[in-house]
């Protein structure tokens, strides 16, 4: 009995006691369960949640009359919205309905009229540059910048203008399904690689914010194939259930998706960016060469204590 309880504690799961201590030590140190407990930390569901619902309320509105003033939009922000979700065009008719506007109407709009429209939409911007400063652990920035936020809505709602433009006339043949994919998939790239330094006031270099904007345009396809297949019959079926109340929590649940992924690829991409670091300084322990701190050498502090 004693030799058979020996070996059940030198071998566990079928390994010896050190493998089995340095696996959970590499799983517990690895990108993924630093990801996990970040996201628990951040509370990454309910800023997730907050980010749809301000989403839906503060800056759909401004999306809305930018998108019937667009000429080239003859479907207005419903066809914003059926784009970015995948939805195929014989599916798409209650979103359309959904958010459907009169072009005359929303050109006729008054200056103080978009301007309040423009400040909901600060607010937004707003919850979006608070969640990257918990991502990367940054105190608020001075009043100051608040020029930083007016200036990357602009940019956004110009990005989300091409996108569907780009749909629109690359939407025939496969040659131009291939081509719209890249010209997605870099926009996107550049957008979020560019927004997050930027919202940050650049105090996080931009080495350190590349891979989470590639995450965060892996996670955006994903989505988007996710939403085909899935929230496509949805939106159908609830639209006859429940009416536009249907459509709407369909499209407030793939705004929390969209959160999530946003909000999520930027986590990601920081805690791959320190484990790349803290190998780095195990190599070289002088510095951690070009990956430096997005702390004001708080990553130095740490690769010298390991």
């Amino acid at each position: 009995m004693e030799s058979e309880s020996v070996a059940v504690g030198e071998n566990v799961a079928g390994l010896p006691a050190s493998r089995y201590a340095r696996l959970v030590e590499r799983c517990r140190r690895s990108v993924v369960a630093n990801v996990w407990r970040g996201g628990v930390q951040m509370e990454l569901l309910r800023r997730s949640m907050a980010f749809a619902t301000l989403g839906l309320v503060a800056l759909v509105p401004l999306l809305v009359v930018v998108a019937a003033i667009d000429p080239s939009s003859q479907q207005g922000f419903g066809q914003w919205v059926a784009d970015g979700m995948g939805l195929p065009r014989d599916t798409a008719a209650p979103v359309l309905r959904l958010f459907s506007t009169h072009h005359q109407e929303a050109r006729q709009i008054s200056v103080l009229g978009f301007a309040l429209l423009a400040a909901f939409g600060l607010a937004f911007v707003t919850d979006v540059k608070l969640g990257y400063e918990r991502i990367w652990d940054l105190p608020s920035q001075s009043w100051r910048q608040a020029w930083r936020r007016a200036v990357w809505l602009a940019v956004m709602v110009g990005y989300l203008a091409f996108e569907v433009e780009s749909g629109v006339l690359l939407s025939h043949g496969p040659l131009q399904s291939a081509g719209r994919i890249v010209i997605f998939a870099s926009a996107a790239l550049l957008f979020f690689w560019w927004g997050q330094h930027f919202l940050l006031g650049g105090t996080v270099p931009w080495g350190w914010l590349l891979p989470g904007a590639i995450a965060t345009v892996a996670g955006l396809s994903g989505l988007r194939f996710f939403s085909t297949l899935v929230f496509t019959p949805m939106i159908v079926s609830s639209a006859h259930d429940y009416g536009m109340v249907g459509v709407v929590l369909v499209v407030l649940s793939w705004l929390i998706g969209v959160g999530f992924v946003i909000f999520g690829g930027a986590l990601a991409g920081r805690y791959y960016c320190e484990r790349l670091a803290e190998r780095r300084a195990v190599r070289e322990p002088v510095g951690c060469g070009p990956f430096e701190s997005a702390n004001g050498g708080q990553q130095d502090a740490s690769s010298e204590d390991s």
